[in-house]
């Protein structure tokens, strides 16, 4: 399966990304072995001259290995034409033992790549650069979950063969009572509904809070609610949701709202989902800086647009994912 448009792009993103990290780790250890910045001394001039490309290009870097989430779901949607009982990107997944883990590395992987790009921005916001040592070892400390990432796509992309026999996504996600549960989740669909808005309503109410005053103990609730959302969203989007999206009661999936015939309507629903969980999970991590000489202005700013953006997609995201299933009610649909 490497020699495909997809396969090939992958590759090249993976390789040039891996070649940029790990010259940045040399880098890395420059920094936490003689980063020292009372000194005048020529190796530290030329060391902060050398971490501000060293900086950008691992900014750009792992904003590309972000942006592979995308292509690597795009690429499975593509397998699917190749492999037989593939439907979607959900039977080219499931064809090897390495498609799933390779999935949930990457989403994973997003935030914690994701948390560099956000600590290097508060960083070279504040005139003594004083996180320099701590994301440069972030860093360091990233390059395995990287390798692992990177690892899993090519052992996946490998691993393909046109003759593996896989399931469709209508098997992976169908009821397996016939009752109303799933067999992604367990829960009844109005159990599931209703803990996805008391969700919502709870991240609003702690989000206007801490707009109109910062409480960290707040900012703790209101991640937390945003780790529980993100995975809650996922399930409800994927169990609830779809099928009022595919006009099929027994079309559940994550991946066919990707396609042209839904109007794309998943690449913005899940944008929304990934970009509000990451503003709204990135509101707590950074709280610890505040501490630092220099930063809590900074940080404190950072919170409040985190906390802004963190609300508007999910709003965003609400309205999107739901749309289908009240216009379904609206027009005499279940009771």
């Amino acid at each position: 399966m490497f020699l495909n448009s997809w396969s090939i792009a992958l590759v090249i993103c993976n390789l040039v990304v891996l070649f940029l990290m790990v010259l940045a780790s040399r880098s890395g250890v420059r920094v936490l072995l003689f980063w020292d910045p009372e000194s005048d001394a020529n190796r530290q001039i030329q060391l902060e001259n050398e971490i501000w490309l060293t900086s950008t290009l691992v900014e750009y870097a792992l904003a590309v290995q972000i942006i592979s989430l995308m292509v690597f779901v795009l690429a499975a949607d593509y397998f699917s034409n190749s492999i037989a009982g593939a439907m979607c990107a959900t039977g080219s997944l499931l064809a090897n033992d390495f498609g799933v883990p390779a999935l949930l590395v990457k989403i994973g992987a997003v935030f914690f790549y994701g948390f560099w790009i956000v600590l290097h921005q508060i960083d070279i916001r504040s005139e003594s650069y004083p996180l320099v040592r701590m994301k440069y070892l972030y860093l360091l400390l990233l390059l395995p979950l990287l390798i692992l990432d990177i690892s899993l796509v090519m052992i996946y992309i490998g691993g393909l063969k046109p003759d593996i026999i896989t399931s469709c996504c209508a098997v992976v996600f169908g009821d397996s009572t016939g009752k109303g549960t799933n067999l992604l989740s367990g829960f009844t669909h109005e159990m599931s509904i209703s803990l996805f808005y008391a969700t919502t309503l709870a991240i609003i109410l702690a989000g206007v809070f801490l707009i109109m005053k910062w409480r960290p103990w707040v900012g703790l609730v209101f991640s937390s609610f945003w780790l529980w959302y993100f995975l809650l969203a996922l399930m409800v989007t994927t169990t609830v949701f779809s099928p009022y999206i595919y006009a099929m009661p027994f079309h559940k999936c994550p991946f066919c709202i990707l396609k042209p015939e839904y109007h794309y309507i998943g690449f913005m629903v899940y944008a929304a989902l990934l970009i509000g969980a990451f503003f709204g999970m990135s509101t707590v991590i950074v709280e610890p800086l505040k501490k630092i000489e220099g930063l809590r202005g900074v940080v404190s700013r950072f919170q409040l647009t985190a906390v802004k953006v963190a609300l508007v997609t999910l709003t965003v995201f609400t309205v999107l994912s739901s749309y289908h299933f009240f216009r379904y009610m609206a027009i005499g649909g279940e009771g």
